[in-house]
């Protein structure tokens, strides 16, 4: 104890190592959660140190950093910072076995401390969907099973049908041998059809570790259903002495592996084999008739009918063929057009023609009429032969009567 005089007494002095017990020289911390695989930092502050050193340690109380100083040989564990006021240290690559209360220390008189409690959540694995290997019949029950491990804490599971949230039928968590982590199990059942057959369905995991992201896993169902049928002609309007080929559409899962042709009215089966086409080579009238196809599987058979009505053989005119008349068409009207103009024309000069040699006969009446006379009485008297072959003329004949 040291006296120092005051007032002219003297009094104790306290010892340096009581000031510690100001409340500035208490370290503050604060507690941190992490995801496996991934950095915690950890920072520890203290407002008067007092001269002392801050100190970290891990739950099993081994000493990490002391001050400055690394005290415990892990490369994981690295000094951030490190002042009188603070100590800031990091863990990478985080495992489970991180997880606990890590203590922050100053060695004043008495030694304070403060407690960071590290959370480590375990990420858990993408799920796995039970119960499809199988396919499923149409109205049975399907019951799927989806399941994740290595979560911390539980993961929840949810359902989708494609884009329908599935309600399940209970979840089950259970403890996994590591003793930290948990698997989770969830279950669905419900009833199929047809439609149902290539659905998805999508079981995800939620968990804080994934950080708003989610793991899931689809799969597709596959349900057996009956067949359907229908029949298909090639062509379509068949006439009598064309190739024929009945094509029998027939679909359902699985698909329709034996194929019956018949026709009605007939005693024997056409065909019977996987080949759904029925081929007539040349068609004949009497091939008219229904014609009826038995489509099997495994899931049943279907019957499928189709009235086979052969039309009289006509030609079909071919592109060239349609290409000439075209051409003759124009021909004709051309032909037609030109016969038509020399009709016209022929008629408009006929009557020119006429009428101007009516207007030259007349005149010549009229400025000679002897002329006139003689030429009528000429045109009237046919010409006569004589002996020796020479015309007479008509003075001549007169002549030699008077003789």
């Amino acid at each position: 104890m040291v006296l120092v005089r005051t007032w002219g007494e003297v009094m104790p002095r306290a010892p340096a190592n009581l000031s510690c017990l100001c409340p500035e020289s208490q370290p503050t911390t604060s507690d941190e959660t992490v995801v496996a695989g991934g950095t915690v930092v950890l920072k520890c502050q203290v407002e008067d140190p007092d001269d002392s050193s801050l100190q970290w340690s891990n739950p099993a109380q081994q000493t990490l950093y002391f001050g400055e100083k690394r005290a415990l040989r892990d490369n994981r564990i690295q000094l951030e910072r490190s002042t009188p006021n603070e100590l800031t240290i990091s863990i990478s690559d985080v495992v489970l076995s991180d997880e606990g209360e890590y203590t922050c220390s100053i060695f004043t008189m008495p030694v304070r401390t403060a407690k960071a409690l590290v959370t480590v959540l375990g990420i858990p694995q993408k799920p796995q969907i039970f119960g499809h290997e199988q396919p499923i019949d149409e109205e049975k029950i399907a019951r799927l099973t989806c399941r994740s491990s290595g979560s911390k804490p539980a993961a929840q599971l949810r359902w989708k049908k494609g884009n329908k949230e599935l309600m399940d039928e209970g979840t089950e968590v259970v403890e996994d041998p590591n003793g930290k982590t948990f698997t989770v199990s969830s279950r669905v059942e419900f009833r199929v059809t047809k439609e149902d057959n290539e659905a998805e369905v999508t079981c995800t995991v939620d968990h804080e570790s994934l950080q708003n992201s989610e793991r899931s896993t689809t799969q597709k169902l596959q349900v057996h259903y009956k067949p359907t049928a229908k029949i298909e002609p090639h062509p379509q309007y068949p006439r009598e002495g064309e190739k024929l080929q009945l094509q029998c559409d027939g679909q359902g899962n699985p698909i329709p592996q034996e194929f019956l042709w018949e026709k009605e009215g007939s005693d024997a089966p056409l065909q019977l084999s996987s080949d759904s086409v029925l081929i007539f080579p040349f068609l004949n009238k009497s091939d008219s008739g229904t014609y009826v196809c038995t489509a099997t599987s495994s899931m049943g058979s279907v019957v499928a009918k189709y009235n086979l009505d052969v039309s009289d053989a006509s030609p079909v005119p071919s592109t060239s063929s349609t290409y000439h008349a075209v051409i003759g068409g124009v021909v004709a009207v051309i032909v037609f057009l030109l016969l038509s103009l020399l009709i016209v024309l022929g008629h408009y000069l006929i009557r020119h023609k006429g009428t101007g040699q009516g207007s030259c006969t007349g005149r010549a009446w009229s400025q000679d009429p002897r002329a006139t006379s003689e030429q009528a009485t000429q045109r009237a008297l046919p010409p006569r032969r004589v002996s020796g072959s020479r015309a007479m003329s008509p003075k001549q004949e007169g002549s030699m009567g008077q003789g």
